[in-house]
Order: C-alpha cells, then sequence, then structure tokens
C-alpha cells in the first residue's frame, strides 16, 4: 500500500499479495486496495461516531492489520484520545504521531480534532493510489514526502497517472481513481474544516466499490465482506499490512512548545 510489509523478516512491497505463488508475492488489484481503504474508514468512522467519540490520533499504514481475506481492523490504540466534550471544538495534547502522517496544524498547535484523523486516512489512501511509502528517505527532494510529492497531480486527470501505482499496470477504472485521487486530496486539505467527516469519505469509497465501478476480484483474491470491520486492539493471527518500517509513533516537534496535557 505504498508502504513495506515485514513478512518472515523480508520486507516486501504491501501492495502485493503474500500469499505465496509460484512467481512470488502478485499485486493487490484496484478493488482489493479499495476494499482495504473502505475496511480502515469503517474503523475511522465508528471511533469518530460512537457515543463517546475517540479520536484515533496515529492512524498510519502500519496500525492497520489485514486477514487472509484482506479484511481490514485498525490495531494499536495506544495514542488514542477521547474527543471533546460540550462546546469543545478539540483536545489540547502533547504532540505525538508518525512523521509524514501526523496532520499539519495537529503538529503546529498541539490541537487534536477528527479531522485530524481525515488528514492521516488522506495519507494513506494515497499510498494505496500510488503505491508508495509516506515517507521515504531513498528518494531526493519533494519525493521524499509523498503528499507534498502527489498533491498537483492529484486534481487532474490527465496527470494523474503520473503518481498511479505502475504495479496495477493501469489496471483501475479512471473514473474512479480520479474520484479516490480527489478525495485523498479533500482529506489532505491544509484547512481542517474544510476535509470531510470519515463518514463522508466512507459514503464516497462504497459507491466507488459498487459491482457497476469495481473491478472484480482475481480468482486468486477473495470476495469482499460485506459486514463491518472490527476493530480490534490487539492482533490474533493477524498479518501487518503494510510499513513496519514506518517510523513508530514519538513526539513531534511543533511550532509552539507551551505545556500540553498528553
Amino acid at each position: 500500500m505504498g508502504n513495506c510489509l515485514q513478512h518472515s523478516s523480508a520486507r516486501v512491497d504491501s501492495t502485493q499479495s503474500p500469499r505465496a505463488t509460484s512467481g512470488g508475492p502478485q499485486p493487490l488489484s484496484w478493488a482489493v486496495r479499495m476494499k482495504v481503504a473502505i475496511g480502515a474508514a469503517k474503523g475511522l468512522t465508528f471511533l469518530h461516531d460512537a457515543e463517546s467519540q475517540v479520536i484515533y490520533r496515529d492512524f498510519k499504514a502500519s496500525n492497520i492489520l489485514l486477514d487472509a481475506e484482506f479484511n481490514a481492523k485498525l490495531s494499536d490504540f495506544g495514542l488514542a484520545k477521547a474527543g471533546p466534550t460540550g462546546d469543545r471544538t478539540h483536545v489540547s495534547t502533547q504532540v505525538m504521531g508518525t512523521h509524514g502522517y501526523a496532520a499539519p496544524e495537529y503538529v503546529a498547535t498541539g490541537r487534536l480534532t477528527t479531522k485530524s484523523d481525515v488528514y492521516s486516512f488522506g495519507v494513506v489512501l494515497l499510498e494505496l493510489l500510488s503505491g508508495r511509502c509516506a515517507v521515504d528517505k531513498t528518494k531526493v527532494g519533494i519525493e521524499q514526502s509523498l503528499v507534498d510529492w502527489a498533491k498537483p497531480y492529484l486534481s487532474d486527470k490527465r496527470k494523474l497517472f503520473r503518481i498511479m501505482d505502475t504495479k496495477l499496470g493501469g489496471q483501475y477504472p479512471q473514473k474512479a481513481a480520479h474520484t479516490a485521487a480527489t478525495l485523498a486530496l479533500q482529506c489532505l486539505n491544509n484547512e481542517p474544516k474544510l476535509r470531510p467527516r470519515m463518514s463522508e469519505v466512507l459514503a464516497i469509497l462504497e459507491r466507488l466499490e459498487a459491482p457497476k465501478n469495481s473491478a472484480k476480484l482475481s480468482q486468486s483474491e477473495p470476495h469482499r465482506q460485506t459486514g463491518p470491520v472490527t476493530v480490534r486492539k490487539s492482533p490474533m493471527r493477524q498479518q501487518r499490512s503494510p510499513l513496519n518500517m514506518t517510523p513508530t509513533a514519538s513526539p513531534l516537534p511543533s511550532h509552539r512548545q507551551s505545556p500540553r496535557v498528553r
């Protein structure tokens, strides 16, 4: 998924199926990638819309677990925070998270909202589209940051192919890809209030997965799960999908260094 999967102590591109084949891991199809995105979006929507709202705070590819049928589950709630209550619009907290996924306004101010999670989801969606890591130090210049590199191409249908994962071999619906790219751009808006809610993100993705829009899963790949995604705190025989080379969550430098409640 634009990340790397650690499997049997070997790092493998997470846009590839870990199932053993005679030719090695196979790239995940467009349909499977959208299934993973929808599963993750369901998990965040559940947290955000719960009676006692929860902000995940460290949403990233390596915290999405996939089972053998590519059903997505969220893991590692160590940095999750209760959402604001009453007339409060945000939660003030020590800036913690993972470089490349944290929303810029959260890094700058320590003010946490559900829209911070939406930004992080936009990064992961971009990873699914591009097959690149959120941060890749092997790249040069602006390409080290997936968001900075990809943003200029997301709203232009004619240029979108430049950021699409070449492992897809062009086997994806162009209209759906443009819709997903536009959605990612909306999630990555620098103005939090202009980002969509996760329930809105989920609704758009589910429309893309509708039978008339999505490519069929290949015979070697699973059928879609119709039930809700389970949000789990710890994996059991789950496969960590992307990016064990992603930096672990840590305090992030912010522009304002006043004391914050963690």
